[in-house]
């Protein structure tokens, strides 16, 4: 139960990170609607697909499931941490994209958010976690997270979610790492 809470806050801190750079550009009650419901379906729904795909294939595997999550969560994080590099280079140079996010544009933040949720809920799936109890934990994390991150965003700007997109790439890399040691 500890390494899908931790999963989930690390998950949940790529959404804070996201929010953040939407909040820079401020947020009424629509806003914080429309990403809380995106981003909390898109981060449940991608693990539920991983996590089924994990369970069938977790028995095929057998013990190597154990060490192929492990590797996952923490190749997850590592590109997560690449991710977040690249980007503050990126900013640096001044290549940030605009802070205004149309439903559109909000769907494809989502999307590529969650992505790596595939791979985690495979992960999570190998670890033989139940998906309704990892699906309910992410989603409510990830929604608490993304509204705390758009409130944050819209007081503190863009600096904070860099740094949140970094710390979540850690602690995938740390899940990892704990799971490989076999810890739970």
């Amino acid at each position: 139960m500890l390494a899908l809470l931790l999963v989930a806050v690390s998950l949940g801190l790529s959404d804070f990170a996201g929010a953040v750079g939407i909040g820079v550009s401020g947020v009424d009650a629509r806003t914080r609607l429309r990403v809380g419901v995106v981003f909390g379906l898109f981060e449940t729904g991608m693990p539920i697909v991983g996590l089924l795909l994990g369970h069938s294939l977790a028995g095929t595997l057998g013990h190597a499931a154990h060490w192929i999550g492990a590797a996952l969560l923490i190749a997850v994080g590592g590109y997560t941490l690449i991710q977040a590099l690249r980007d503050r280079s990126a900013d640096d140079r001044g290549q940030a994209a605009g802070a205004g996010q149309g439903t559109g544009r909000l769907l494809v933040t989502g999307l590529a958010l969650s992505v790596d949720n595939l791979a985690v809920g495979f992960a999570l799936g190998a670890y033989h976690v139940g998906v309704l109890l990892a699906a309910v934990v992410i989603g409510a994390v990830s929604v608490a997270l993304s509204l705390i991150g758009l409130e944050l965003g819209n007081r503190l700007g863009a600096r904070t979610g860099e740094r949140s997109q970094l710390i979540g790439g850690l602690a995938l890399i740390a899940v990892g790492a704990a799971i490989a040691a076999g810890v739970q």
